[in-house]
């Protein structure tokens, strides 16, 4: 292949991206540096309000970033807004399954309705996702990118997050999957594992945990000083530690990656 230069390696002008759950935190980010690099970007959320605010701060005359509002849980929305991505840009090709919820609940106290909420969302849409937009990809011949968001508790649960673990324990497992099968498309699967990253969705959730447990205020703050102290970077992540790493996934960088999940946690698995 003839040798390119570091711009033209992530220049991703003329192609187009999907990014669920992009109306915010980590979604948000990637849509930043996908649009940043050349991208015409798509955002599929169910928050309506957050998501048209979003598209409209990050389109300018030099980037173009549109909102579909997208219910992960229905199998229409789904195909919609890949198709609506077809019929606004031509083509797919990045898809970055980066929707997902992470409600803090004892074992004992999961309901069938919640556990079906979570892995409908965070596992079923990404699987559902990927196998539409891949059509596509290969109806087109030219192959393309998913990126799929896991988690470090794929490989490391933290509590009371039984059915979020699972999940994204499915996710790491379904990346690989569909890396083997689709490889000889051109189409090219990864995924990104973040560790604590500070995120609105994370605030919210780790708010809800201490309402639920009746920790109080110091406890709460406690825990999250001592989940800071075992990451050897000694901070937690920002949306932007992510983005940077689906940036590199989605350009012809890492046009000879299949099959990985990149761990971004500041080194917290490690202690």
């Amino acid at each position: 292949m003839t040798s390119r230069t570091i711009s033209q390696l992530f220049d991703l002008k003329g192609k187009i991206a999907l990014v669920t759950g992009g109306a915010m935190g980590i979604g948000k980010g990637i849509v930043d540096r996908l649009s940043e690099a050349g991208a015409n970007v798509v955002i599929a959320d169910i928050n309506t309000e957050q998501g048209q605010q979003a598209a409209r701060e990050l389109s300018n005359s030099n980037r173009k970033v549109v909102f579909f509002t997208t219910d992960l849980r229905k199998m229409d929305d789904i195909e919609n807004a890949v198709n609506y991505t077809i019929k606004t840009f031509g083509e797919i090709d990045i898809l970055v399954n980066n929707a997902g919820i992470f409600p803090f609940m004892p074992a004992f106290n999961m309901t069938e309705e919640l556990w079906d909420k979570v892995l409908d969302i965070n596992l079923k849409s990404s699987f559902f996702f990927a196998q539409k937009a891949a059509q596509k990809m290969m109806d087109k011949g030219n192959g393309g990118k998913i990126i799929n968001i896991a988690s470090i508790d794929a490989f490391h649960p933290s509590g009371n997050l039984t059915s979020y673990d699972s999940s994204k324990g499915g996710v790491v497992m379904m990346t690989r999957s569909l890396a083997l099968e689709w490889g000889k498309h051109g189409i090219i699967v990864n995924a990104i594992a973040p560790g604590g990253i500070q995120t609105p969705g994370a605030a919210a959730s780790s708010m809800a945990m201490m309402q639920s447990s009746g920790l109080k205020a110091e406890d709460f703050e406690a825990m999250g000083k001592a989940f800071t102290a075992r990451i050897p970077l000694g901070r937690q992540g920002e949306a932007d530690d992510i983005a940077g790493v689906a940036l590199f996934l989605a350009s012809d960088a890492a046009r000879y990656i299949t099959g990985q999940t990149i761990v971004v946690d500041g080194g917290y698995l490690l202690s």
